[in-house]
């Protein structure tokens, strides 16, 4: 927050799973509540209607459930200003030609788009057919912009981490602020102005946070060693 108020961006969009990993949920809300826009992930949504889910991991259910007491069970009212801002979050938005998506615009909360998809043609067709111009997602927590021609860009492969929009279509994946998995262990999120996406890193306190989750009943200590590697 530090570095996007410094760059002075004039609107903030989060494309969801605030919650659902971390230690501090209803601190994350509460940043959350103030963004221009904040739309719904897996984890807002298995927080909110999907305890038991199968389409989590037992060490992911494990948090979700977590989650879900540290939100709704210490302080009623923050729970009842969560759950209202939880229920406030739609699926998708647009902007103009603009999508923005958590997963993908096939499945908006449960479809992963992987680097390796773009092998396969039927899958990437099929999004960007429900592209008109450009859509940010994340979900997978891997940064890069898919192309409509099939390639995968990862930003490192970007000058300057920079990727100039054209005409052509493209899918963004803004990468993850609180779990990346690339291999960067810093903070990943993504600046638009129209004509260029930017790639920012943003170092923190890595340790401070991963210390929280081994204090943390209910999270695996495997949640606060993966910040450490970025994977």
């Amino acid at each position: 927050m530090e570095d996007i108020r410094r760059r002075e961006i004039e609107e903030i969009v989060c494309l969801g799973d605030v919650v659902g990993y971390g230690p501090s949920p209803l601190e994350c809300l509460r940043v959350a509540r103030e963004f221009d826009i904040c739309i719904l992930g897996n984890h807002e949504e298995a927080v909110l209607f999907r305890a038991g889910s199968k389409d989590f991991r037992m060490k992911a259910e494990m948090a979700i459930t977590w989650t879900k007491e540290q939100l709704f069970d210490k302080d009623p009212q923050a729970g009842d200003e969560a759950s209202t801002f939880l229920h406030s979050l739609q699926e998708t938005y647009e902007n103009g030609e603009d999508l923005y998506v958590h997963g993908s615009p096939r499945k908006p909360l449960r479809d992963y788009v992987y680097p390796k998809d773009v092998r396969n043609r039927a899958k990437m067709n099929e999004i960007f057919d429900r592209v008109e111009q450009f859509c940010f997602c994340g979900h997978t927590h891997l940064p890069g912009v898919f192309t409509e021609d099939n390639q995968f860009i990862h930003p490192e492969d970007l000058p300057m981490s920079v990727y100039l929009t054209g005409t052509e279509k493209a899918m963004i994946n803004v990468g993850s602020v609180g779990q990346p998995r690339d291999g960067d262990i810093r903070a990943c999120y993504v600046t638009f102005d129209g004509d260029a996406a930017v790639f920012r890193r943003v170092e923190y306190n890595v340790e401070q946070t991963v210390q929280k989750i081994y204090a943390s009943r209910g999270l695996d200590r495997s949640l606060g060693d993966r910040l450490r590697a970025g994977k």
